[in-house]
């Protein structure tokens, strides 16, 4: 055990367990939700210090020691002082929100004025924006503390490998990846890094890594949090979206992000439909009565996917609700990977520039100024940084697949999406379903010597072959929730989506609580176990 580390607990045993507590009821760290935290904030039994310290004791011990997971980039160096000050301020004045002194990471393409953010990329190396993105400065007004940014695929396409960021590893399985591209996020909340971690999703990027790593996380409707200050893949499809350990906490993280926000317009869109409390209307009985659509059409790929499903369904007609079989009309099951591409690639070259003219002058201002430099760069640092063939391959296809004006491009923009969202509309209506459910990902996670190739996540590879359904929540914008259903044969997470209409998060969100409370799924990864002293004691 590293000296830091043997400090770090010692510090936080010191802090955690106050004079009589020796009998006191007890709570790992990995299991305590945000309610749980702040009941022993409120007690004096925790502090924020003392739950930064554990969550850095963690990243010491099994980031860069033990497995070496490699999921983050860059540790805010004042984490402990900012904690310090917020718990100060909590005793003079109480709580600012639920997140008041919570450990929070964010994937790396998320701006912060105080830490660089480089999309995973050597081409944006040291690059540090000159204010927070918009959802980041709600975490940091709500009390957040930004612990650390994470480990991307590069630029959010590909498996979660990045050239400056290096392979994130999976800790349920060394050998497998943690899916991509939100998946050191993925990985610090498994881990348990931090309480709340925030991702990406343009085609399946949240919930590609919150099955494989075996963690609740949520890809918002299109335009229930704002895109400013993130760098962007596809804005069509893009946005960000809370990914924790329990449905609670993503709830909890989601409220406090959400607002109409002037320099993202598909945020108008959410006007007098976005919530600031969403835990609220979490409810232990909400599968009592509901009307739950199955999706089978992304099934038959994976025995042990499919019997962690059906035991799944089990547990949800016990729980009362109704289940009935649907089918995606076969045209969309044949199309929708190349709608994807269409809006996808176009999309990227046009909006990475308009984002890039923000970078200071020694970074690339273009994708094809991306290209020459990435040529450039041909051998490994002595740091660890190297080439990233796979993503730099991809940008040549991206520069080459037209403009936002090309027949290609607005033909699936304005008549195709629309035609999409219409007819998963329609099935919503015609069955009077509350949530459509499915495998997240149809597979158990991939070997990292097979992952997809350039460009695809482990997720989206799924639905370009019909075998997932990720990316039709993004050609529809409409939210889907992950939760943990279970474990294959070989003791890897599956994780089961709850997919619901637009803006209909507050349903999505309380019927994923009822599953979860139902079946307690969500276990602790074998390579990332308790350290001592990491239990709290609660009032």
């Amino acid at each position: 055990m590293p000296r830091t580390h043997r400090l770090w607990v010692a510090i936080a045993v010191a802090t955690l367990l106050p004079l009589g507590s020796a009998t006191a009821r007890t709570i790992e760290v990995d299991a305590a939700t945000i309610a749980d935290i702040n009941a022993a904030f409120d007690a004096g039994t925790l502090t924020s210090e003392a739950l930064t310290r554990i969550c850095l004791a963690r990243i010491d011990a099994f980031d860069r020691n033990g497995p070496t997971l490699h999921a983050v980039i860059f540790l805010n160096p004042r984490a402990l002082e900012q904690a310090r000050a917020l718990d100060a301020e909590r005793k003079a004045k109480g709580r600012r929100s639920p997140l008041h002194g919570i450990p929070v990471v964010l994937k790396d393409n998320y701006d912060t004025f105080d830490m660089p953010t480089t999309g995973g990329s050597i081409l944006l190396e040291g690059s540090i924006p000159s204010k927070d993105a918009f959802v980041v400065k709600k975490l940091r007004d709500a009390g957040a503390i930004i612990l650390a940014k994470v480990n991307m695929s590069e630029f959010a396409s590909g498996g979660t490998y990045s050239s400056l960021g290096g392979q994130s590893l999976n800790p349920h399985d060394l050998t497998r990846g943690p899916s991509g591209s939100s998946g050191g996020t993925g990985v610090a909340i498994a881990a348990a890094y931090a309480v709340v971690g925030m991702g990406t999703d343009t085609g399946g990027s949240i919930r590609g890594p919150a099955t494989t790593n075996g963690i609740a996380a949520l890809k918002p409707t299109h335009g229930l949090l704002s895109r400013s200050g993130i760098i962007p893949l596809a804005l069509s499809f893009d946005t960000g979206g809370p990914m924790a350990r329990s449905v609670f906490d993503v709830a909890a993280a989601l409220g406090i992000m959400t607002g109409v926000d002037a320099a993202d317009p598909a945020t108008a869109k959410s006007e007098a439909k976005f919530q600031t409390g969403y835990t609220a209307g979490l409810r232990v009985d909400a599968l009592n009565g509901a009307r739950i659509g199955v999706a089978r059409d992304f099934m038959g790929a994976d025995p042990d996917v499919d019997w962690v499903m059906e035991a799944a369904f089990s547990a949800m007609r016990k729980a009362g609700a109704t289940l009935v079989d649907v089918r995606y009309p076969k045209w969309l099951l044949d199309v929708k990977g190349e709608f994807y591409t269409a809006i996808r690639y176009p999309e990227f070259a046009v909006q990475i520039a308009e984002y890039l003219k923000g970078t200071g002058p020694k970074y690339p201002k273009t994708l094809g100024e991306m290209i020459e430099r990435a040529n450039q760069f041909t051998g490994t640092r002595g740091d660890g940084a190297r080439p990233n063939p796979s993503r730099w391959t991809l940008f040549k296809r991206e520069v080459e697949a037209g403009s936002m004006t090309d027949y290609r491009y607005t033909a699936v923009h304005d008549y195709g999406l629309p035609m999409v969202r219409a007819v998963v509309e329609g099935m919503f209506e015609a069955q009077q379903l509350d949530a459509i459910v499915y495998p997240t990902a149809s597979r158990r996670p991939s070997l990292i010597t097979a992952t997809a190739g350039a460009g695809t996540t482990v997720a989206s590879a799924l639905s370009a072959s019909g075998l997932g359904a990720t990316d039709i929540a993004n050609l529809t914008g409409f939210p889907d929730l992950i939760v943990p259903a279970g474990f294959t044969g070989d003791s890897l997470p599956v994780g089961l989506s709850f997919f619901g209409r637009a803006f209909g998060e507050s349903k999505l969100l309380s019927l994923g609580y009822s599953f979860e409370q139902a079946t307690k799924a969500r276990r602790r990864p074998v390579h990332t176990p308790a350290l001592p002293g990491e239990t709290i004691s609660m009032p």
